[in-house]
Protein backbone atom coordinates (compact mmCIF):
# COMPACT_ATOMS: atom_id res chain seq x y z
CA UNK A 1 0.00 0.00 0.00
CA UNK A 2 1.52 3.20 -0.96
CA UNK A 3 1.72 6.54 1.18
CA UNK A 4 2.35 9.96 0.94
CA UNK A 5 3.82 12.37 2.91
CA UNK A 6 1.90 14.94 5.44
CA UNK A 7 0.58 17.63 4.14
CA UNK A 8 0.33 20.84 6.44
CA UNK A 9 -1.00 24.37 4.54
CA UNK A 10 -2.87 27.20 5.81
CA UNK A 11 -6.24 25.20 5.54
CA UNK A 12 -4.97 22.37 7.67
CA UNK A 13 -4.32 24.89 10.47
CA UNK A 14 -7.62 26.82 10.35
CA UNK A 15 -9.41 23.19 10.51
CA UNK A 16 -7.37 22.21 13.62
CA UNK A 17 -7.70 25.72 15.50
CA UNK A 18 -11.38 24.46 14.74
CA UNK A 19 -11.17 21.24 16.31
CA UNK A 20 -9.51 22.54 19.09
CA UNK A 21 -11.96 25.23 19.82
CA UNK A 22 -14.95 22.82 19.53
CA UNK A 23 -13.12 20.18 21.81
CA UNK A 24 -13.10 23.18 24.60
CA UNK A 25 -16.56 25.06 23.94
CA UNK A 26 -18.31 21.43 24.01
CA UNK A 27 -16.40 20.25 27.20
CA UNK A 28 -17.05 23.81 28.61
CA UNK A 29 -20.77 23.49 27.83
CA UNK A 30 -21.34 20.12 29.30
CA UNK A 31 -19.45 20.12 32.62
CA UNK A 32 -19.94 22.14 35.78
CA UNK A 33 -23.40 23.39 36.75
CA UNK A 34 -23.48 24.90 32.83
CA UNK A 35 -24.43 20.87 31.93
CA UNK A 36 -27.23 20.55 34.01
CA UNK A 37 -28.24 23.30 31.60
CA UNK A 38 -30.73 21.29 28.44
CA UNK A 39 -29.46 23.90 26.11
CA UNK A 40 -25.90 23.82 27.57
CA UNK A 41 -26.28 20.00 26.56
CA UNK A 42 -27.42 20.33 23.09
CA UNK A 43 -25.05 23.01 22.12
CA UNK A 44 -21.51 21.05 23.63
CA UNK A 45 -23.15 17.52 22.23
CA UNK A 46 -23.02 19.72 19.24
CA UNK A 47 -20.29 21.60 19.31
CA UNK A 48 -18.38 17.64 20.00
CA UNK A 49 -20.19 16.28 17.12
CA UNK A 50 -18.44 19.38 14.96
CA UNK A 51 -15.07 18.85 16.41
CA UNK A 52 -15.36 15.01 14.87
CA UNK A 53 -16.16 15.78 11.88
CA UNK A 54 -13.25 18.26 10.86
CA UNK A 55 -11.14 15.80 13.11
CA UNK A 56 -11.12 12.81 10.50
CA UNK A 57 -11.34 15.62 7.46
CA UNK A 58 -8.20 16.91 8.61
CA UNK A 59 -6.93 13.76 9.18
CA UNK A 60 -7.57 13.08 5.63
CA UNK A 61 -6.60 16.41 3.99
CA UNK A 62 -2.85 16.30 5.57
CA UNK A 63 -2.67 12.31 4.30
CA UNK A 64 -2.38 11.67 8.73
CA UNK A 65 -5.19 9.38 7.95
CA UNK A 66 -2.31 6.94 5.91
CA UNK A 67 -0.83 6.31 9.95
CA UNK A 68 -4.40 5.53 11.50
CA UNK A 69 -6.26 3.70 8.71
CA UNK A 70 -8.16 2.20 11.78
CA UNK A 71 -10.26 5.88 11.61
CA UNK A 72 -11.75 5.72 8.40
CA UNK A 73 -15.10 6.57 8.36
CA UNK A 74 -14.96 6.27 11.94
CA UNK A 75 -17.46 9.65 12.59
CA UNK A 76 -19.51 9.07 9.72
CA UNK A 77 -22.46 8.26 12.20
CA UNK A 78 -22.22 11.19 13.82
CA UNK A 79 -23.12 13.28 10.17
CA UNK A 80 -27.23 12.75 11.42
CA UNK A 81 -26.69 13.88 14.58
CA UNK A 82 -25.51 16.70 13.71
CA UNK A 83 -29.01 18.59 12.05
CA UNK A 84 -31.18 16.93 15.16
CA UNK A 85 -28.62 18.54 18.18
CA UNK A 86 -28.72 21.77 16.44
CA UNK A 87 -32.32 21.87 16.02
CA UNK A 88 -32.35 20.94 19.97
CA UNK A 89 -30.46 23.38 21.13
CA UNK A 90 -32.40 26.21 18.98
CA UNK A 91 -35.97 24.29 20.51
CA UNK A 92 -34.51 25.00 23.75
CA UNK A 93 -33.40 27.91 23.83
CA UNK A 94 -36.38 28.92 23.30
CA UNK A 95 -38.72 26.92 24.60
CA UNK A 96 -36.63 25.56 27.39
CA UNK A 97 -37.53 22.02 26.73
CA UNK A 98 -36.89 19.32 23.62
CA UNK A 99 -39.19 18.78 20.56
CA UNK A 100 -42.12 16.12 21.86
CA UNK A 101 -41.12 12.48 20.67
CA UNK A 102 -37.35 14.01 20.10
CA UNK A 103 -36.05 10.76 19.97
CA UNK A 104 -37.36 9.68 16.69
CA UNK A 105 -34.83 12.54 15.63
CA UNK A 106 -32.10 10.74 16.14
CA UNK A 107 -33.46 7.19 14.46
CA UNK A 108 -31.08 7.63 11.64
CA UNK A 109 -28.37 8.47 13.52
CA UNK A 110 -28.96 4.96 14.99
CA UNK A 111 -29.50 2.93 11.75
CA UNK A 112 -26.19 4.60 10.31
CA UNK A 113 -24.23 3.01 13.24
CA UNK A 114 -25.45 0.28 13.03
CA UNK A 115 -24.85 -0.42 9.71
CA UNK A 116 -21.54 1.21 10.19
CA UNK A 117 -20.43 -1.88 11.91
CA UNK A 118 -20.24 -3.30 7.98
CA UNK A 119 -17.45 -1.57 7.06
CA UNK A 120 -15.66 -0.10 10.53
CA UNK A 121 -14.61 -4.12 11.01
CA UNK A 122 -12.79 -4.23 7.78
CA UNK A 123 -9.62 -5.31 6.70
CA UNK A 124 -6.48 -2.57 6.27
CA UNK A 125 -6.57 -2.80 2.78
CA UNK A 126 -10.47 -2.01 2.66
CA UNK A 127 -9.83 1.19 4.47
CA UNK A 128 -7.20 2.20 2.31
CA UNK A 129 -9.09 1.54 -0.53
CA UNK A 130 -11.97 3.65 0.98
CA UNK A 131 -9.67 6.82 1.72
CA UNK A 132 -7.64 6.71 -1.25
CA UNK A 133 -10.66 6.28 -3.56
CA UNK A 134 -12.26 9.30 -1.84
CA UNK A 135 -9.18 11.85 -1.33
CA UNK A 136 -6.56 10.38 -3.63
CA UNK A 137 -7.50 9.14 -6.91
CA UNK A 138 -4.67 9.13 -8.07
CA UNK A 139 -3.50 5.93 -6.23
CA UNK A 140 -4.02 2.71 -7.32
CA UNK A 141 -6.26 0.53 -5.40
CA UNK A 142 -5.08 -2.43 -3.23
CA UNK A 143 -6.47 -5.87 -4.56
CA UNK A 144 -9.06 -6.87 -2.05
CA UNK A 145 -8.52 -9.28 0.96
CA UNK A 146 -10.60 -10.60 3.63
CA UNK A 147 -13.40 -8.39 2.58
CA UNK A 148 -16.72 -8.93 4.17
CA UNK A 149 -20.30 -7.17 2.69
CA UNK A 150 -20.52 -4.17 3.52
CA UNK A 151 -23.36 -1.38 3.67
CA UNK A 152 -26.94 -3.47 4.40
CA UNK A 153 -28.73 -0.20 3.87
CA UNK A 154 -27.16 0.23 0.02
CA UNK A 155 -27.36 3.89 0.78
CA UNK A 156 -23.27 4.73 1.55
CA UNK A 157 -23.01 6.26 -1.40
CA UNK A 158 -24.86 8.44 -1.06
CA UNK A 159 -24.09 9.34 2.64
CA UNK A 160 -23.29 13.17 1.65
CA UNK A 161 -26.06 13.72 -0.37
CA UNK A 162 -28.00 12.82 2.66
CA UNK A 163 -25.75 14.37 5.31
CA UNK A 164 -26.55 18.03 3.50
CA UNK A 165 -30.70 16.77 2.84
CA UNK A 166 -30.50 16.16 6.84
CA UNK A 167 -28.79 19.74 7.32
CA UNK A 168 -30.96 21.30 5.45
CA UNK A 169 -34.33 19.82 7.06
CA UNK A 170 -33.16 20.97 10.29
CA UNK A 171 -31.76 24.54 9.70
CA UNK A 172 -34.91 24.70 8.10
CA UNK A 173 -37.24 23.64 11.41
CA UNK A 174 -34.52 25.71 12.98
CA UNK A 175 -35.25 28.75 11.02
CA UNK A 176 -39.53 28.10 11.41
CA UNK A 177 -38.87 28.05 15.58
CA UNK A 178 -37.33 31.07 15.67
CA UNK A 179 -39.15 32.68 13.30
CA UNK A 180 -42.60 32.02 14.90
CA UNK A 181 -40.99 33.52 18.41
CA UNK A 182 -39.91 36.50 16.48
CA UNK A 183 -43.43 36.64 15.74
CA UNK A 184 -45.04 35.80 18.77
CA UNK A 185 -43.02 38.49 20.43
CA UNK A 186 -44.27 41.15 17.54
CA UNK A 187 -40.53 41.64 16.62
CA UNK A 188 -39.63 42.05 12.84
CA UNK A 189 -37.34 38.94 12.25
CA UNK A 190 -34.46 41.04 10.03
CA UNK A 191 -34.46 43.90 13.41
CA UNK A 192 -33.92 44.63 16.64
CA UNK A 193 -34.81 41.79 19.01
CA UNK A 194 -33.38 40.62 22.27
CA UNK A 195 -30.15 40.27 22.24
CA UNK A 196 -30.61 36.51 23.09
CA UNK A 197 -33.24 35.92 19.97
CA UNK A 198 -30.49 37.86 17.69
CA UNK A 199 -27.62 35.47 18.77
CA UNK A 200 -29.47 32.58 18.04
CA UNK A 201 -31.41 34.21 14.53
CA UNK A 202 -27.59 34.75 13.74
CA UNK A 203 -26.89 31.42 14.17
CA UNK A 204 -29.47 29.62 12.63
CA UNK A 205 -28.80 31.46 9.42
CA UNK A 206 -25.32 30.21 9.61
CA UNK A 207 -26.40 26.82 9.63
CA UNK A 208 -28.75 27.33 6.94
CA UNK A 209 -25.94 28.63 4.61
CA UNK A 210 -24.85 25.68 5.51
CA UNK A 211 -25.93 22.63 3.34
CA UNK A 212 -26.22 25.60 0.55
CA UNK A 213 -22.74 26.00 0.04
CA UNK A 214 -22.01 22.48 0.84
CA UNK A 215 -23.81 21.34 -2.08
CA UNK A 216 -21.95 24.19 -4.49
CA UNK A 217 -18.72 22.60 -3.21
CA UNK A 218 -19.70 18.98 -3.50
CA UNK A 219 -20.66 19.67 -7.50
CA UNK A 220 -16.98 21.23 -7.75
CA UNK A 221 -14.71 18.66 -6.60
CA UNK A 222 -14.35 14.66 -7.15
CA UNK A 223 -15.60 12.39 -4.04
CA UNK A 224 -14.46 14.45 -0.86
CA UNK A 225 -11.61 16.57 -2.27
CA UNK A 226 -13.36 19.73 -1.41
CA UNK A 227 -14.38 18.81 2.12
CA UNK A 228 -11.54 21.18 3.31
CA UNK A 229 -13.28 23.96 2.59
CA UNK A 230 -16.57 22.47 4.42
CA UNK A 231 -14.38 22.05 6.98
CA UNK A 232 -12.97 25.71 7.45
CA UNK A 233 -16.85 26.78 6.82
CA UNK A 234 -17.95 24.68 10.31
CA UNK A 235 -14.65 26.05 12.03
CA UNK A 236 -16.10 29.47 11.05
CA UNK A 237 -19.07 28.57 13.00
CA UNK A 238 -17.55 27.50 15.83
CA UNK A 239 -15.53 30.47 16.11
CA UNK A 240 -18.92 32.75 15.82
CA UNK A 241 -20.35 30.94 18.53
CA UNK A 242 -17.18 30.96 20.64
CA UNK A 243 -17.62 35.13 20.48
CA UNK A 244 -21.70 34.76 20.77
CA UNK A 245 -20.89 33.03 23.87
CA UNK A 246 -18.19 35.97 25.04
CA UNK A 247 -20.19 38.95 24.09
CA UNK A 248 -23.20 37.48 26.16
CA UNK A 249 -20.98 37.07 29.06
CA UNK A 250 -20.40 39.16 31.85
CA UNK A 251 -17.27 38.35 32.46
CA UNK A 252 -15.99 41.02 30.61
CA UNK A 253 -18.22 43.73 31.45
CA UNK A 254 -16.46 46.60 32.84
CA UNK A 255 -17.22 46.29 36.72
CA UNK A 256 -16.62 48.82 38.92
CA UNK A 257 -14.72 47.54 42.66
CA UNK A 258 -17.39 47.13 45.35
CA UNK A 259 -16.66 49.85 47.79
CA UNK A 260 -17.96 49.74 51.46
CA UNK A 261 -20.76 51.66 52.50
CA UNK A 262 -22.12 52.01 55.57
CA UNK A 263 -26.18 50.92 56.23
CA UNK A 264 -28.31 53.63 54.72
CA UNK A 265 -31.84 53.83 53.29
CA UNK A 266 -32.42 53.00 50.20
CA UNK A 267 -34.73 56.18 49.23
CA UNK A 268 -31.81 58.46 50.77
CA UNK A 269 -29.42 56.39 48.16
CA UNK A 270 -31.17 57.56 45.22
CA UNK A 271 -32.52 61.06 46.36
CA UNK A 272 -30.08 63.21 44.31
CA UNK A 273 -30.26 60.89 41.14
CA UNK A 274 -31.27 62.38 37.87
CA UNK A 275 -33.90 59.99 37.54
CA UNK A 276 -37.38 61.57 37.51
CA UNK A 277 -40.90 61.03 38.23
CA UNK A 278 -42.08 60.82 34.64
CA UNK A 279 -38.76 58.65 33.08
CA UNK A 280 -39.17 56.49 36.40
CA UNK A 281 -42.58 55.79 35.83
CA UNK A 282 -42.20 55.40 31.53
CA UNK A 283 -39.45 53.13 32.59
CA UNK A 284 -41.86 51.22 34.89
CA UNK A 285 -44.17 50.53 32.33
CA UNK A 286 -41.48 49.61 29.83
CA UNK A 287 -40.34 47.07 32.48
CA UNK A 288 -43.62 45.85 33.54
CA UNK A 289 -44.38 44.91 29.98
CA UNK A 290 -40.99 43.17 29.43
CA UNK A 291 -41.61 41.01 32.04
CA UNK A 292 -45.08 40.06 30.59
CA UNK A 293 -44.67 39.76 27.00
CA UNK A 294 -41.07 38.61 27.08
CA UNK A 295 -40.39 36.38 30.42
CA UNK A 296 -36.72 37.22 30.19
CA UNK A 297 -36.77 36.22 33.97
CA UNK A 298 -36.84 32.93 32.64
CA UNK A 299 -33.33 33.11 31.06
CA UNK A 300 -30.35 31.16 33.52
CA UNK A 301 -28.27 33.85 32.51
CA UNK A 302 -30.12 37.22 32.81
CA UNK A 303 -28.11 39.91 34.63
CA UNK A 304 -28.67 43.74 36.07
CA UNK A 305 -27.05 44.77 33.12
CA UNK A 306 -28.35 42.74 30.59
CA UNK A 307 -32.03 43.56 31.36
CA UNK A 308 -30.89 47.55 32.01
CA UNK A 309 -29.70 47.04 28.07
CA UNK A 310 -33.39 45.61 27.01
CA UNK A 311 -34.64 48.68 28.75
CA UNK A 312 -32.64 51.33 27.40
CA UNK A 313 -31.26 52.48 30.61
CA UNK A 314 -28.60 52.25 32.87
CA UNK A 315 -28.06 49.58 35.45
CA UNK A 316 -27.74 52.39 37.84
CA UNK A 317 -31.01 53.56 36.92
CA UNK A 318 -32.62 49.89 37.14
CA UNK A 319 -31.52 49.28 40.46
CA UNK A 320 -32.97 52.72 41.68
CA UNK A 321 -36.45 51.77 40.38
CA UNK A 322 -36.36 48.30 42.02
CA UNK A 323 -35.62 49.80 45.21
CA UNK A 324 -37.76 52.95 44.45
CA UNK A 325 -41.13 51.67 43.68
CA UNK A 326 -41.28 47.97 43.71
CA UNK A 327 -38.95 47.80 47.29
CA UNK A 328 -36.72 44.74 45.62
CA UNK A 329 -33.28 44.27 44.92
CA UNK A 330 -32.83 43.02 41.16
CA UNK A 331 -32.10 39.22 42.62
CA UNK A 332 -35.78 39.64 44.73
CA UNK A 333 -37.40 40.14 41.39
CA UNK A 334 -35.91 37.62 39.76
CA UNK A 335 -36.94 34.77 42.59
CA UNK A 336 -40.25 36.36 42.50
CA UNK A 337 -41.23 35.56 38.63
CA UNK A 338 -39.43 32.63 38.69
CA UNK A 339 -41.19 31.02 41.10
CA UNK A 340 -44.98 32.36 40.14
CA UNK A 341 -44.02 30.46 36.23
CA UNK A 342 -42.83 27.57 38.72
CA UNK A 343 -46.17 27.70 40.39
CA UNK A 344 -48.23 27.65 37.46
CA UNK A 345 -46.08 24.56 36.18
CA UNK A 346 -46.56 22.91 39.43
CA UNK A 347 -50.08 23.21 39.21
CA UNK A 348 -50.84 22.63 35.62
CA UNK A 349 -51.84 18.94 34.92
CA UNK A 350 -49.96 19.50 31.66
CA UNK A 351 -46.36 19.75 33.56
CA UNK A 352 -47.58 17.16 36.06
CA UNK A 353 -44.77 14.70 34.57
CA UNK A 354 -42.28 17.58 34.73
CA UNK A 355 -39.61 16.71 37.61
CA UNK A 356 -38.77 19.57 40.28
CA UNK A 357 -35.55 19.71 38.54
CA UNK A 358 -36.64 19.84 34.96
CA UNK A 359 -39.12 22.99 36.32
CA UNK A 360 -36.30 25.23 38.26
CA UNK A 361 -34.48 24.59 34.78
CA UNK A 362 -37.53 25.77 32.98
CA UNK A 363 -37.94 28.66 35.04
CA UNK A 364 -34.34 29.50 34.96
CA UNK A 365 -32.39 28.26 37.77
CA UNK A 366 -28.90 26.44 36.60
CA UNK A 367 -28.89 24.96 40.59
CA UNK A 368 -32.13 23.04 42.15
CA UNK A 369 -30.65 23.77 45.25
CA UNK A 370 -31.27 27.51 44.60
CA UNK A 371 -34.59 27.06 43.19
CA UNK A 372 -35.43 25.18 46.00
CA UNK A 373 -34.39 28.01 48.65
CA UNK A 374 -36.20 30.67 46.89
CA UNK A 375 -39.58 28.83 46.26
CA UNK A 376 -39.44 28.10 50.17
CA UNK A 377 -38.47 31.44 51.28
CA UNK A 378 -41.30 33.12 49.00
CA UNK A 379 -43.92 30.28 49.12
CA UNK A 380 -43.25 28.80 52.73
CA UNK A 381 -43.46 25.25 50.76
CA UNK A 382 -41.27 23.23 49.27
CA UNK A 383 -41.91 22.70 45.15
CA UNK A 384 -42.81 19.40 46.25
CA UNK A 385 -44.85 20.03 48.88
CA UNK A 386 -46.87 23.09 46.78
CA UNK A 387 -47.29 20.47 44.29
CA UNK A 388 -48.97 18.25 46.92
CA UNK A 389 -51.52 20.48 47.82
CA UNK A 390 -52.08 21.69 44.29
CA UNK A 391 -53.01 18.51 43.27
CA UNK A 392 -55.01 17.73 46.12
CA UNK A 393 -57.64 20.83 45.46
CA UNK A 394 -58.04 19.70 41.73
CA UNK A 395 -58.98 16.45 42.72
CA UNK A 396 -61.01 17.73 45.65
Amino acid sequence: MKTLPVHLDLFALIILLGIAQGLFLGIFFLTGSRGRNLTNRCLGWFMLGLSAIIGEIFLCYTNYMFQVLWLVDLSEPINFTLGPLFYFFVFARLHKRLPTHWRWHLLPALVWLINSFTWLYQSAEFKYNSYISAYHPELDLVPKVNYIEDDFTSLRGLVSEMTLLSCLAYAVLAFIAIRQTFRQQHHSFWGKARPDLQQVRNLVLLNLAFPVFGTLVKTQFYEDLGDYILACYITVTIYTTSFLVMRGSDFFGEKPEPQPEPPVDTRKKYERSSLSEEIEENLLTKLNRLLAEEKPYLESDLSLPKLAQRLNTSPHHLSQLLNDRLEQSFFDLLATYRVREAQQLLQDSATANLKIDEIAERVGYNSSSAFHTAFKRLTRQTPAQFRATATSSRSA
